[in-house]
């Protein structure tokens, strides 16, 4: 860097000035850390805790990268709230500040996959519409709340009103929400588009938005949509050498989901339906599909070991053959029919291809793949899946080995070390270097050998400002539900708070026999996940200083909550996987194959970083205080109890039932001063 360019202090000094932040030690030292990073093309895995500003922390080294190189960073994200937070509020200040320090006001575009447009080709009749005869006067829920639903046909009215009238065509500026099933009749996949062939291709909002991230020095984006493009090449994400990974605690989940594939009946039907549109009748394919569930639906849900039942493995292979026949067909149809058009024949082979590709996998695994079953009673079907044991491999082949990664979290230590969350990204097998190392750095030889580790910490005084209370005279908790002590205690400690409880539960049953009682024993307001949209929970919660907000794993992290409103977190469990989770299994299974401790290495290190998010959402200012309620005993009494206390903010900590009332009452009477 020569003496005319800005350092890297200053520019991180106006974007905090520009956000009206404060200087924060470990905010500089994650910056800097990122910086030099990049300049050794290392990668780095970097923890901040909460109040540390990582979005500022590298959101400042990725635009003075990106103008000085004239290559894009990009940034990618597991939530629609921090891309958000980005691209709405964080980067339209920062770029601002920086613009005379670097040169030129930095670009920066939001990167969404083409499902989330608008397709205005399917809008004018050029692909066949998903629903049945009929269908359009049926109810679906808006919102995910059971009892929130309006007529399909009044959804899609609603939205095709809409196209008329949008800049943009992104599902997310809707004002009001409509079902995923009515938005799938005016927007397509990226294997059903037809590219360049398609009449509205100059006007295409999704290739427009595409169009703006190729020209952007800063790109953010979303895990799955990164990875697809990453594994699959389809160039959606433009050329880039670094990328930042924030919300990394979610990156190997969201990673797998998105290579995970599954097959069942319905899509062998929809691929038929589409099929008899274009003139092909496939009534053997559509048959095998009436085998495939009469095949699963005897058998257990769970993991598929060892081979496939025979009916099963036999009805995969006419499957097979019945879609790669009926493929062809389409290839060899004409144009002459009116329904016959481009889009119609890219849909169903988009289908077609979606079966071929999940039998071939179910018929022939690779060694890492997970079988499981799942029978859905709510859509009547069973379901069968194949996803990867690990994504490492294709982390490292697919990203690591072509460009320079920053992973960041909150969370993502676990029992004071990163091996785990390395091995995890695809880092295994690499030596990691010290971060204040050069070592092989310079020269550029072995570019992808190194990487290093951080943790800047968090500037709360989480002794100070919080508690940590384990309940260990409760009984360790069971199968058969809620306990009457926990129930009890939960009350003891809302009327102890006078409310302002967060509280997290591991399953829906808990949360809604937890909220029943409090409410009939104390009468305050109880808000439940299902009974709105969480973000209007979230909004009524935040706005009521008393009320309780019980809900389930989406708020262990989805919820920021600042100030009295949320005094008390409660948690009820540990939240390890579930036993019969087929992944979780697999992957403590094969940790015993190499001689360690899987329930540790998968179960423990999962419920720790979990109940690290959770017990984070309690301290989210300077200013807040307030107690941590675990209501496990096993947190105390159990060996694996401290490597997830270690994981916890380090709150001033109580096993004491007297200790703990008498701490929230006097918050309480504070409070209320």
């Amino acid at each position: 860097m020569n003496d005319s360019d800005p350092g890297l202090e200053k520019l991180l000094s106006a974007a905090v000035e520009a956000v009206g932040g404060a200087d924060r030690p470990g905010q500089r030292a994650m910056a800097s850390a990122i910086e030099r990073s990049i300049d050794l093309r290392r990668h780095l895995i970097a923890q901040a805790g909460t109040g540390t500003g990582k979005s500022l922390a590298y959101l400042v080294p990725a635009l003075k990268r990106a103008v000085e190189r004239g290559t894009p960073v990009v940034i990618t994200t597991a939530t629609l709230a921090l891309q958000s937070q980005i691209v709405a509020k964080d980067l339209p200040r920062i770029v601002e500040a920086l613009g005379t320090e670097l040169g030129r006001v930095p670009s920066y575009s939001l990167l969404k996959g083409r499902g989330n447009y608008v397709c205005l080709h399917k809008l004018e009749g050029g692909y066949p519409d998903d629903l049945d005869p009929g269908a359009l006067f049926a109810e679906a829920s808006v919102t995910g709340v059971k009892h929130d639903s309006e007529r399909l046909g009044a959804q899609v009215q609603r939205l095709r009103e809409w196209a008329q009238a949008t800049d943009t065509g992104d599902r997310d500026e809707l004002d009001t929400p409509v079902s995923d099933r009515a938005w799938r009749q005016v927007s397509v996949t990226g294997s059903q588009c037809i590219g360049t062939s398609c009449p509205f291709h100059d006007e295409c909002f999704a290739e427009r938005n595409r169009a703006l991230a190729r020209e952007a020095d800063v790109v953010v984006t979303n895990h799955a949509l990164y990875a697809i493009d990453a594994f699959d090449g389809h160039g959606i994400i433009p050329e880039h050498d670094v990328v930042i990974v924030d919300e990394a605690h979610e990156f190997v989940d969201r990673v797998t989901s998105s290579v995970t594939e599954s097959l069942h009946q319905g899509a062998i039907r929809g691929a038929v339906r589409e099929l008899r549109r274009l003139g092909i009748t496939a009534i053997e394919l559509d048959d095998a599909g009436v085998a495939l569930e009469e095949a699963l639906s005897p058998l257990p849900d769970g993991r598929v070991r060892g081979e496939l039942e025979p009916r099963l493995r036999d009805t995969l292979t006419i499957i097979r053959a019945e879609a790669e026949s009926a493929r062809d067909d389409v290839k060899n149809a004409g144009d002459a029919a009116e329904i016959s058009t481009a889009g119609a024949r890219a849909s169903v082979r988009a289908r077609l291809a979606e079966i071929l590709n999940v039998c071939d996998r179910l018929l022939d695994p690779h060694e890492d793949d997970v079988i499981y079953l799942n029978h859905s009673e709510a859509l009547g079907r069973t379901f069968i899946d194949v996803a990867p044991l690990s994504v490492a491999g294709l982390v490292k082949h697919g990203i690591l080995d072509e460009r320079t990664a920053i992973f960041t979290s909150a969370t993502l230590a676990f029992n004071g070390r990163f091996d785990s969350a390395a091995y995890s990204f695809g880092l295994r097998g690499e030596k990691r270097a010290e971060l204040e190392s050069d070592v092989g750095a310079s020269s550029g030889e072995g570019p992808r050998e190194w990487w290093s580790a951080l943790d800047v910490g968090s500037p709360f005084a989480y002794a100070r400002q919080g508690i940590l209370y384990v309940a260990s005279h409760l009984p360790a908790p069971g199968r058969d539900g809620t306990s009457s002590e926990m129930l009890e205690h939960i009350v003891e400690l809302i009327e102890a708070s006078g409310g302002g409880a967060l509280g997290l539960f591991s399953s829906r049953r808990a949360a809604e026999e937890a909220a029943e009682y409090v409410r009939r024993m104390t009468g305050r307001t109880v808000l439940l996940q299902g009974e709105d949209s969480n973000a209007a929970l979230a909004a009524r919660f935040r706005e009521s200083r008393d009320a309780c907000l019980f809900g389930t794993r989406t708020f262990w992290q989805g919820i920021d909550v600042a100030g009295q409103a949320c005094r008390l977190v409660i948690i009820d469990r540990i939240p390890f996987p579930r036993p019969d989770d087929p992944l979780a299994s697999a992957r403590q299974e094969r940790f015993a194959r190499l001689g360690r401790n899987g329930f540790y290495e998968v179960a423990v290190r999962s419920a720790a970083l979990s109940m690290a998010q959770g017990a984070g959402r309690l301290i989210r200012t300077e200013t807040d205080r307030g107690m941590v309620a675990v209501l496990d005993s096993r947190l105390a009494t159990k060996s694996y109890g401290s490597a997830i206390r270690q994981a916890i903010p380090p709150l001033w900590a109580t096993r004491e039932p007297e200790v703990a009332i008498a701490a929230l009452e006097r918050l309480r009477s504070e409070l209320s001063e």
